[in-house]
């Protein structure tokens, strides 16, 4: 006889199928503001070694390795490893170039817009403003811009574009001819708290600081490439 599915195991099971879901996604909608529906499907998924991530400045949920899983599935080599998704070592100084010039003006526009809002509302009626969408604010990066400004750091052409390639499989960017934009996993999977201070210090920030000097727009790409074809500490992106 076949048991039913409740509506936590649905939502566990097309997590597990699709990798992702929209925030929009009726399940997901419901979990959002349901804490027992969030809960059953943590349990669901928690048995086998896996959590549900949300965060608020990201246009999806995902799901990825509970730490205490982390050694079972990828061994001492794999959690000593610089990622953990199978990425060379130049895919993932890339991918941090991405979430640099993606993710960190991203944020710094949401929490910009939210605090406009909010700033111009009466005391008398002040509410809580949600924060603008990725897809309402997040940046579009040229892919001719970056060949240009990072191309010899990052193995040019050839490399770049098969990496690229990677990164969009994996669900951290997608492209529509010329142009690079964030994907359902880039702001989802790496540890903006991490890694914000290692970029903003090292050498991406040095370059996204003469970026932001020479135009008004944050989004651009870098006018010249970093000083060291190394990224910054290398994130460990979970799948």
């Amino acid at each position: 006889m076949t048991v039913p599915l409740d509506d936590a195991a649905v939502l566990a099971a097309q997590l597990l199928a699709r990798r992702w879901l929209p925030r929009q996604h009726p399940l997901v909608k419901r979990a959002l503001i349901d804490a027992e529906l969030w809960q059953a499907v943590q349990d669901r998924l928690a048995q086998v070694g896996l959590s549900l991530v949300d965060n608020l400045h990201a246009d999806h949920v995902a799901v990825a390795l509970r730490r205490e899983a982390q050694s079972a599935v990828f061994g001492e080599a794999g959690l000593n490893a610089n990622n953990n998704v199978d990425l060379p070592r130049d895919a993932v100084s890339l991918l941090v170039v991405l979430w640099a010039l993606i993710v960190l003006p991203k944020r710094e526009r949401q929490a910009a817009r939210a605090g406009s809002e909010d700033d111009g509302q009466n005391e008398m009626f002040r509410a809580d403003k949600p924060l603008p969408t990725a897809a309402q604010v997040s940046p579009v990066i040229s892919y001719k811009a970056l060949l240009a400004d990072f191309g010899e750091q990052l193995g040019r052409k050839l490399r770049l574009d098969t990496n690229l390639k990677r990164l969009e499989a994996q669900g951290f960017i997608t492209r529509k001819g010329d142009d690079i934009a964030e994907g359902p996993l880039l702001d989802l999977l790496l540890d903006y708290d991490t890694l914000a201070p290692r970029v903003l210090d090292g050498v991406v920030g040095e370059v996204l600081a003469r970026a932001k000097a020479n135009t008004p727009d944050t989004a651009a790409s870098p006018t010249s490439p970093p000083t060291s074809a190394q990224a910054p500490d290398h994130p460990e992106a979970q799948d």
